[in-house]
């Protein structure tokens, strides 16, 4: 029960603190039942059930819930629609896109090799890029950085950025953005993904 009631408090957001406060208990012996120091009465149970907003019994389940974990295999990835005529456009995957509520809005990214608009742009929150294969150039207004193959770099996403791929073939790169809001409207659609990240 521990981990699966410490998954469920994550996901609903909720500090440890927090949680021990609306189902009326102390949260020190909150935190000895996350650690399975302790294993609470039905009565409890089903006070932080309530407030997880789950039936009694997935606080018990042995089995991990599908939502609780999503495997994304590789030809499932949800592509994202390219206006016509823009061959030079990036072109994205989305990955994981029915997951609701997630603080992450992952994707893969295929930089043009020569953008139509080399404009720079830029959107709240953070943005990771890992180089999966190829070569990006990623560009700031006062430096680009040259990223090969297991290059990274992470980055607050306010700052105007701009990639292209170097090279002959297009780069893969997953690109995992950070912001609450945006996330959340970045697991519904694809689309908004493309017109906040270069």
């Amino acid at each position: 029960m521990s981990t699966r009631l410490r998954l469920l408090r994550k996901q609903n957001r909720l500090s440890l603190e927090a949680l021990a406060q609306q189902a009326g208990v102390t949260k020190s012996y909150l935190s000895k039942v996350e650690r399975g120091l302790s294993v609470p009465s039905i009565s409890t149970a089903m006070k932080l059930a309530r407030v997880l907003g789950v039936d009694v019994g997935r606080l018990f389940a042995e089995e991990v819930e599908p939502e609780l974990i999503t495997v994304v295999r590789a030809g499932e990835r949800t592509p994202v629609a390219v206006a016509p005529g823009t061959t030079g456009a990036t072109h994205y995957e989305g990955i994981a896109t029915g997951v609701s509520g997630k603080a992450m809005a992952p994707f893969m990214m295929r930089p043009p090799l020569a953008a139509d608009d080399m404009s720079f742009k830029s959107h709240a929150g953070e943005e990771f890029l890992f180089v999966h294969e190829g070569e990006v150039e990623l560009v700031f207004p006062e430096r680009s950085v040259l990223l090969g193959p297991g290059d990274s770099v992470y980055f607050k996403a306010e700052v105007p950025h701009r990639s292209r791929s170097v090279g002959e073939q297009r780069a893969a790169v997953l690109v995992v953005i950070h912001d609450e809001p945006c996330a959340a409207t970045c697991a519904a659609t694809g689309g908004e993904i493309s017109s906040t990240t270069s």
